[in-house]
């Protein structure tokens, strides 16, 4: 069966910061986009750090308030016949309408429910976007976009597809930002992803971004993709970092010797963020380790494309961010705080992490 090689032929995001290269200006700047807003929206609440996109609320509206910003960003993707036989398209996320539903309830507005579901919410953005009948959709909380890479990449290698379309997308609402509020991780706290302290805090942000997969090589090639699920529990990982030491590892001996730096998941919660430093210092103890959530906020299902299109921007641009809000000290010596040379490496590692054990990781190397 054919197993030929897989690349990034385009990959774009949008955050609360801009677009990709204003995003990664932003944080190489040491820059954010979190602000203390009420997590109930226009109910109110206590004020937590959210990122939303300039000029988007977060309580729920019909049509969806994030539809515009969809259109922007996808109007930088090449074109094709997505959704065609041989050109797949592969819908992630993690929250897809499910505010929508939160809004029903609350105030009884049928409108909302028309949005409120996965099947509907990618529907209307088919209809919007002039997909054909070829997309499937995927959800596993904060390793989504990673699943639907993964998916793309085996359709191609196995010559199922002539190229793929990777399409993430997750707004915050209510609902979202109540969930992670009463898990307490989500307070009034701004994060530091990977800094020894006595207590972790989160941020939430809005994020979108596509991935356009061919067959064959390419400037941008995915080498390897991982990806580890322990099933351990609804929330938290194996206190003996396990799982990130696992799927680190394919990656880690195709890594060595060779000039490669990390984007961790970096949330800025202290038993993951530990967990996740240590297995990295170990198995690559001269790749610094950066995360960007404390500038870009959780992009929840979406952060594994969104940080990939910045991790490929930042390679191309020549300076990678440092990890953003964080100073020492640090849980591991290879995080590093400050922005780094981009030439002096030609390979990035991307992780993420997702509740109850679940691990993905990708290798993308430039040619």
């Amino acid at each position: 069966m054919d197993q030929s090689p897989v690349s990034l032929a385009a990959c774009e995001c949008l955050t609360a910061l801009g677009d990709t290269a204003q995003t990664q200006g932003a944080l190489e700047r040491g820059q954010g986009a979190l602000e203390l807003r009420p997590f109930g929206g226009a109910e109110g609440g206590d004020l937590v750090p959210l990122a939303l996109i300039p000029g988007r609320p977060l309580d729920e509206s019909s049509p969806p308030s994030w539809l515009p910003a969809v259109r922007t960003l996808m109007g930088r993707c090449p074109a094709g016949p997505w959704g065609g036989p041989r050109h797949p398209v592969f819908v992630t996320s993690s929250n897809f309408g499910v505010g929508g539903l939160f809004a029903f309830r609350r105030g009884g507005g049928r409108e909302h429910v028309e949005f409120g579901s996965p099947e509907a919410c990618v529907r209307l953005v088919r209809g919007e976007l002039g997909w054909g009948p070829n997309v499937t959709t995927i959800s596993h909380a904060c390793v989504s976009s990673n699943l639907g890479l993964v998916l793309a990449g085996r359709h191609l290698a196995m010559g199922l597809a002539d190229s793929a379309l990777v399409f993430t997308f997750d707004f915050l609402s209510p609902f979202v930002a109540g969930g992670f509020y009463a898990l307490k991780i989500l307070n009034a706290g701004l994060p530091a992803p990977y800094r020894a302290q006595e207590t972790g805090s989160i941020g939430l942000g809005d994020g979108a971004a596509f991935a356009v997969l061919e067959r064959g090589e390419g400037e941008w090639r995915i080498e390897a993709q991982t990806l580890y699920n322990e099933m351990h529990h609804f929330t938290a990982f194996p206190a003996d970092g396990s799982g990130f030491a696992a799927c680190i590892e394919p990656l880690a001996r195709l890594a060595r010797g060779r000039r490669v730096w990390i984007k961790g998941h970096g949330t800025g919660t202290l038993d993951a963020g530990r967990l996740e430093a240590e297995a990295f210092a170990r198995a690559l103890p001269e790749s610094p380790l950066v995360g960007w959530k404390g500038g870009l906020g959780h992009t929840l299902g979406s952060n594994g494309l969104v940080e990939l299109a910045i991790a490929r921007e930042a390679m191309r641009r020549g300076r990678i961010p440092g990890t953003v809000g964080t100073s020492a000290p640090t849980f591991a010596p290879n995080v590093a705080v400050g922005s780094l040379d981009g030439r002096a490496y030609d390979a990035v590692i991307c992780a993420s992490n997702a509740f109850g054990g679940a691990h993905a990781a990708v290798l993308l190397a430039h040619a």
